[in-house]
């Protein structure tokens, strides 16, 4: 998927290269609207972008780079972290990208990882309510972004790692504007990083039992990628105005997983030092065994040998691996309580077995969790309006498709629970449980650094009200940025009220580890037995086990 963008920014880069990004006389004007990136300058005529000879340079170890400055924020996009990892480097671990030697202008985002595109606009109301950004897709994908208030200043800011969601097959670093980190720089002087990975069949396709040795971790390169980012900010983020000893990571849904998977990877301990997971979470890998045969099933429907599948283009590779998964699934019954399919896999080596968090002292026991979920992550009225006039007579018949006889407790449970909820909200909530983000704070909890659990509530008003608490929709608040993703909030100063606090919050924890000292109340700990849960709303509130009763009723 090419763009004439890209084009565009393609031909600028060269030029800039060319003529040393010639003085051009352009200046900085200050913004007095930090919530929005589309704001305009405050007061005269003079750009809000600096770009020119020395501005913006910063020096890597694989060769100085040059990003720009827009509205005081040094920025940097498309910086390669790896090599290409097509032909002889598919299914293998990442390597270094050659260096260079001339200024290199990082100017626009780096490739998307290959997935499946088919379809993905296809949904006018979707498109529009998630803005997606997708570019060009190609295995040189390796690359991440960079937004600094300062740079080559020696000043040490706390690191944001911010990781895509999408499961493990879908998403890319700026996949929507809310993931824009600049706004959160510019408010805690902090330095913000997201990144792109291999994904899918291209990261995590284990041939380990087919091809030997060499391909032992060919199951995990996806995620051997984020290993290899944090590497790279640890040798790098320094000179981009950020501290190597304090690195946050932090994911939404898939990007969530992945925190979690971090933390039970030998190769990332100290690499990062707090760990945020929004709407996702987990506490095991894939069953080598379920990921070999999956791999197996590869191997034989491609045919010749793993130098065929190396050397095949992505698309095909791609169409031949749904075509395995899809055998595979209608052949095998995978584990039960794990993921399946193109996910990272526990093969002993990069990730090892069993339950993460299992032991107190063991892997990241001294890393710090903030941990939060939607309150309708899937929400069914997003997609079908005329769910928004079902009655509770009508939500029990839709749950007894999926839970049968339990189906009038379960509904009881958190109708006692959630009194004032109406029935198309409490149908939400039943299918957005937090059933495993509760398993994943007991799990973690056990360790000797905090938990903190958060539940957003917040509702958007626009689409009369039916897109409720929905998951993604927590996102920009963290990262102070509801009117920039006013597709999402509607804008204004009723959402910018709680990204107030929220992103305060966040900014406190990457600092400290603790989120307290913003204007929510005092946020306690986690703990098992009195299930302290921040609840974010218009108005913000701890409450002890507030669904309770209603994950009882599903257990």
């Amino acid at each position: 998927m090419k763009s004439n963008r890209r084009k565009f920014f393609k031909h600028a880069a060269t030029g800039a290269a060319t003529l040393g990004v010639a003085a051009s006389g352009l200046s900085l004007a200050s913004c007095n609207k930090p919530h929005t990136v589309a704001c305009e300058a405050s007061t005269g005529d003079e750009p809000i972008l600096q770009m020119g000879d020395g501005i913006a340079v910063v020096k890597t170890t694989n060769g100085d780079v040059q990003g720009f400055k827009l509205r005081g924020i040094n920025t940097f996009l498309g910086i390669p972290y790896g090599a290409n990892t097509s032909g002889k480097n598919r299914f293998m671990p990442p390597q270094k990208p050659e260096p260079w030697t001339d200024i290199k202008p990082v100017w626009w985002w780096g490739n998307s990882a290959p997935q499946q595109m088919e379809g993905r606009y296809s949904n006018p109301g979707a498109t529009f309510v998630d803005h997606w950004n997708y570019d060009e897709l190609s295995e040189d994908c390796l690359k991440l972004n960079i937004w600094s208030p300062e740079v080559n200043d020696k000043v040490k800011r706390p690191v944001l790692v911010w990781l895509h969601g999408g499961g493990f097959r879908n998403g890319n670093a700026i996949e929507q504007d809310g993931y824009h980190g600049e706004n959160l720089s510019r408010k805690g002087d902090m330095v913000f990083c997201s990144l792109n990975h291999r994904l899918g069949p291209m990261g995590f396709t284990n041939l380990a039992d087919v091809g030997g040795s060499k391909f032992i971790s060919s199951g995990n390169v996806g995620m051997l990628d984020i290993v290899f980012a944090l590497e790279w900010v640890k040798d790098n983020i320094e000179n981009f105005g950020g501290d190597p000893d304090n690195v946050t990571i932090m994911g939404q849904s898939g990007g969530g997983a992945k925190v979690c998977t971090l933390m039970a990877m030998p190769a990332a301990q100290g690499l990062f030092h707090k760990a945020v997971p929004l709407s996702g979470s987990s506490v095991y890998a894939q069953k080598k065994s379920d990921s070999e045969k999956l791999g197996a099933y590869v191997f034989k429907e491609g045919g010749k040998s793993i130098e065929n599948l190396q050397e095949m283009p992505w698309q095909e590779f791609l169409n031949l691996s749904e075509l395995a998964a899809e055998k595979f699934r209608e052949e095998v019954t995978p584990t039960e309580g794990r993921r399946s399919g193109f996910v990272p896999v526990e093969n002993g080596i990069d990730i090892p077995l069993g339950e993460f968090f299992s032991e107190p002292e063991g892997l990241s026991s001294d890393i710090p969790m903030m941990i939060s979920t939607t309150f309708h992550e899937w929400s069914p009225s997003k997609s079908n309006p005329s769910l928004e006039s079902i009655d509770f007579n009508g939500v029990l018949i839709e749950l007894k498709e999926k839970f049968g006889e339990k189906s009038a407790g379960i509904l009881q449970a958190f109708r006692d629970d959630f009194p004032k909820a109406t029935p198309i909200e409490i149908y939400a909530m039943i299918l957005s449980s937090r059933t495993a983000v509760i398993k994943t704070a007991n799990a973690k909890v056990n360790q000797n650094a905090p938990v903190y659990l958060a539940w957003f509530g917040w509702q958007p008003p626009h689409f009369n009200g039916r897109l409720k608490a929905f998951h993604c929709l927590d996102i920009c608040f963290w990262f102070d940025n509801t009117d920039l993703m006013y597709t999402h909030t509607g804008g204004g100063s009723r959402p910018r009220s709680l990204s107030e606090k929220m992103s305060d919050s966040l900014i406190y924890f990457m600092k400290t580890g603790n989120p307290n000292g913003s204007g929510l109340p005092i946020w306690p700990r986690y703990s098992i037995e009195n299930g302290e849960t921040m609840v974010l709303n218009d108005v913000c509130q701890v409450k002890n086990n507030p669904d309770k009763k209603s994950r009882a009723s599903l257990a």
